[in-house]
């Protein structure tokens, strides 16, 4: 119901407007007009036709439905760059003081600062320039590309146009030059072959790029510090310009079909073509050839699997499906021989069995053959020599004989050079000889070693002393210092038997004397002396 207020009402007076609207939907009473003399359908819900509070609305009406905003007359146009207005000859109040211009104040001017502004000398007044206002959607306002001007990279095609036409007169002149030398230098039919080689050299076709950008087409070059903080690598082309895009093969409308946006052409755009010619089959061919088909084999199986109750899933568990598909195919080899050897065990195998010869299966032939009386064949049938698998007579290495020829310490050689070895160039006599000459050369060396064996150097027996030196010949002891040496090892062992007797400042001499070495030799336990038992 459209109201045009929300005052309250009586209940009188509510009851009369519901009846109203009852009447007015079945079509008793006439339907509500709007402000603009419009009926009001009486079905629409109140929700809808009452207006919101803000809005102030005395009369009903659906205008508040309807799409009240205007909008902005959005425009394509750009800026007309460096358009002028208006050029004026003197100074006028209000302009720039730099350069006089009217569109902008001093400090906004964009032109070099005069020593003395136009505002003082009166002079070089700059024009005004063109200010428009544009008010752009939303498109516009993000459009990088708006007010380009297309004709202002006619200047770009103009430089690459000009090194071309100067790379073209470079090599006509190269190969004028070279021509001019060609036509000096050379005479005779050698020279006729020679200048065909060179025209077809200094031939040069501009629809193919240089060899150096051929070879790199595939080149990885490396994009260090990106945003995400590491090196990327891209591919420089994805192919050569020779290369003739797959929907360019056949341009008949009711080829194969090219989806631009996979780039995918999936059946053979030249079907009638040879196929040793062609390089493109369609990317169906790559689908039934190579591992694709066993990962469609794969995934079939583990569909199949899935439907009989087995818990596998490509996509989940790739590792357990390809793990469960390979014992499948061993299984099933195992099956399928089982099977074979079964049925062969029960029927036999007539293809395994050897063909009879004829002479069996029929009983006769033709061939004559003459027998003597102890059953021996006189003629009508030869002797067949045994053939070897291995190549006869042939002689490798400037070898005269074959390997196998020469026997020695369990190891076969040529015999004509005596070599054991079996991919070795032959040396005739003189590697004969060489090789006897190192073999007594090695005889003499091993007899000289075991006769040194047999005989060892002599070796001076020397008495050693005491303490693990050698005894000088004038060593001549002291009494009262071997005496006083006797009582220091006694203490000694007394301490080493009676921990309490043991000081704390214990100061140890690494010099030991002759007397104290004798000493200690005198009071040492012999394990085999019979008397051991009575020292103490």
């Amino acid at each position: 119901m459209a109201t045009a207020s929300m005052a309250f009402k009586s209940r009188e007076d509510h009851r009369k407007q519901m009846e109203l609207e009852e009447a007015r939907k079945a079509g008793l009473a006439p339907a509500e007009v709007d402000e603009d003399g419009k009926e009001i359908n009486p079905h629409i819900p109140q929700y809808m036709s009452s207006a919101p509070w803000y809005l102030n609305a005395e009369r009903p009406s659906l205008k508040h439905q309807r799409k009240w905003k205007l909008e902005p007359n959005f425009t394509k146009s750009w800026y007309d760059r460096g358009a002028k207005t208006f050029h004026a000859d003197k100074f006028r109040p209000g302009s720039c003081e730099n350069c006089g211009a009217m569109s902008h104040n001093a400090k906004e001017c964009m032109e070099r600062p005069r020593k003395l502004g136009a505002k003082w000398t009166n002079k070089n007044i700059a024009p005004d320039e063109k200010i428009e206002t544009f008010e752009l959607d939303y498109d516009g306002k993000r459009d990088r590309w708006n007010g380009y001007d297309a004709a202002t990279y006619v200047h770009v095609i103009d430089r690459y146009e000009a090194r071309d036409e100067a790379r073209r007169k470079y090599l006509k002149e190269q190969q004028l030059k070279k021509l001019e030398e060609k036509n000096s230098n050379q005479s005779g039919e050698d020279g006729v072959s020679d200048d065909e080689d060179n025209e077809d050299a200094l031939k040069v076709d501009e629809a193919k790029v240089d060899e150096s950008k051929q070879m790199d087409f595939a080149k990885v070059e490396k994009r260090v510090r990106t945003t995400g903080g590491g090196s990327t690598g891209t591919v420089r082309n994805l192919r050569i310009r020779e290369d003739t895009a797959k929907y360019l093969l056949n341009l008949d409308v009711n080829s194969a079909h090219y989806d631009p946006k996979t780039r995918s052409m999936r059946e053979d755009p030249l079907p009638d073509m040879d196929p040793n010619e062609k390089f493109y089959t369609g990317d169906n061919h790559n689908r039934v050839s190579g591992q694709a088909l066993e990962f469609k084999q794969l995934n079939i199986h583990a569909w199949e699997a899935f439907e009989k109750g087995h818990d596998i899933h490509m996509q989940a568990a790739p590792s357990q499906a390809e793990l469960l598909y390979k014992n499948f195919k061993i299984n099933k080899d195992k099956l399928k021989s089982q099977t074979k050897e079964t049925i062969m065990e029960k029927y036999g195998n007539a293809a395994a069995e050897e063909s009879l010869p004829k002479e069996l299966l029929l009983g006769q032939s033709e061939r004559e053959i003459e027998y003597d009386r102890a059953g021996r064949i006189v003629r009508g049938q030869e002797t067949a020599l045994p053939r070897s698998k291995y190549e006869e007579d042939v002689y490798t290495n400037n070898h005269s004989s074959v390997w196998g020829s020469w026997w020695k310490d369990h190891q076969w050689g040529y015999k004509c050079c005596k070599q054991t070895i079996r991919n070795s160039y032959c040396t005739g006599a003189a590697g004969i000889e060489a090789a006897e000459a190192a073999a007594d050369l090695m005889k003499a060396n091993i007899a000289r070693k075991e006769a040194a064996e047999e005989m060892p150097p002599p070796t001076e027996e020397k008495k050693l002393a005491t303490w693990g030196t050698d005894v000088p010949d004038d060593l001549v002891l002291d009494q009262k210092k071997l005496g006083e040496a006797l009582k220091k090892e006694d203490e000694r062992r007394r301490e080493e038997r009676d921990e309490r007797k043991r000081k704390y400042n214990v100061k140890y001499n690494d010099e030991v004397t002759a007397e104290e070495m004798e000493a200690y030799r005198m009071k040492k336990v012999h394990q085999d002396d019979p008397m051991k038992e009575f020292l103490h």
